[in-house]
């Protein structure tokens, strides 16, 4: 199933019969089954009813609120999905400093062992590039990962990785568009602007996911908690950090998919962002992404839309059995 993006300024979603309909100046924009959505994502100044979203409670779909530049603002939810049971477990979990350590390496483990796959990846198909000193870099950080014995020591092992990884990624954008390495609030540049949207989608889009199995999703393990963020979202955002985010980053800056042209430079907080028009096209690519059919190390094919779930139930099933969290394995 899919995600519905409603990002026409002054809009409305409603309801009619067991369908939504998204309307603008009595013009219908959209109709579409309850049925087929998984969930949905309102951007802006974007109004809806409440028949909609008795809707979307009756049939479990979670509605995220966004700015209209990408900023999560909050979601809502039925509470047909409380978990109690999951809900103890996972705070008592946290209590638990071998849990939480064990859990923390785990994340850490699989996000550095993504990077340097991905990297590997990009580097066989271009032979022209050497991305050598990135990718050593990883590997000795990756393998040091189990011996770390807190929380802090994995934090430092963790930001030194994404440091090299980002000066390997600069290397990796062939386009027209410059990187001169990661930063956020706001973005300076196109390809950080990409960044940001795409782990802000993959977030959200995570943090729903927790919050229908029936997890707190603002109790993390290796993120510690922080007023108003999903800080278990995060956690389980980084596993897919470089092979969804940042492969298809770089898919639409180096197939020129995207180029300065789509964004503009936002004069209160001054970051760049995509036009309205260019934000609806990321949209179509990204769910083309994450719904793509990949394989699945052995089992068959999968997409990425339904590795989010498993690795949210493998998570439930280590909070309930205090057992090991398995990472998602990025493989090519």
């Amino acid at each position: 199933m899919a995600f519905l993006y409603v990002t026409e300024q002054g809009a409305v979603l409603r309801k009619v019969g067991r369908r939504l309909v998204v309307e603008k100046d009595g013009q219908k924009l959209l109709d579409i089954p309850a049925g087929k959505i998984e969930g949905v994502l309102i951007f802006g100044n974007v109004q809806f009813t409440t028949q909609a979203v008795r809707l979307l409670f009756e049939q479990g779909i979670e509605m995220a609120l966004l700015s209209r530049r990408g900023k999560l603002l909050g979601q809502l939810t039925s509470p047909n999905t409380k978990n109690i049971t999951l809900r103890r477990a996972q705070y008592a979990r946290s209590l638990e400093p071998l849990f939480v350590l064990s859990f923390a390496k785990s994340i850490v483990a699989g996000k550095l062992r993504n990077s340097l796959h991905f990297i590997r990846e990009f580097g066989h198909n271009h032979r022209d590039l050497d991305l050598s000193e990135g990718s050593c870099q990883i590997e000795a950080l990756w393998r040091q990962t189990d011996a770390r014995t807190d929380l802090a020591t994995l934090l430092g092992l963790e930001g030194a990785a994404a440091r090299a990884y980002f000066q390997a990624f600069g290397q990796m954008v062939r386009g027209s568009l410059n990187f001169d390495g990661r930063k956020r609030h706001p973005s300076p540049d196109p390809v950080n602007a990409l960044l940001s949207l795409g782990y802000t989608l993959v977030y959200t889009e995570i943090s729903s996911l927790l919050d229908g199995i029936g997890f707190d999703p603002y109790l993390g393990y290796y993120h510690q908690p922080s007023y108003g963020h999903a800080t278990l979202a995060s956690d389980l955002l980084e596993e897919f950090r470089s092979p969804l985010v940042g492969r298809l980053t770089l898919s639409l800056v180096n197939n020129r998919i995207f180029d300065a042209e789509d964004f503009f430079l936002h004069t209160g907080s001054g970051g760049l962002y995509l036009k309205d028009e260019s934000r609806k096209r990321y949209f179509v690519e990204y769910e083309r992404f994450v719904t793509r059919p990949m394989p699945d190390c052995g089992r068959g094919q999968t997409c990425f839309r339904k590795l989010f779930r498993r690795q949210a139930e493998r998570l439930r099933d280590a909070v309930n059995s205090a057992g090991a969290y398995e990472p998602y394995e990025f493989s090519w």
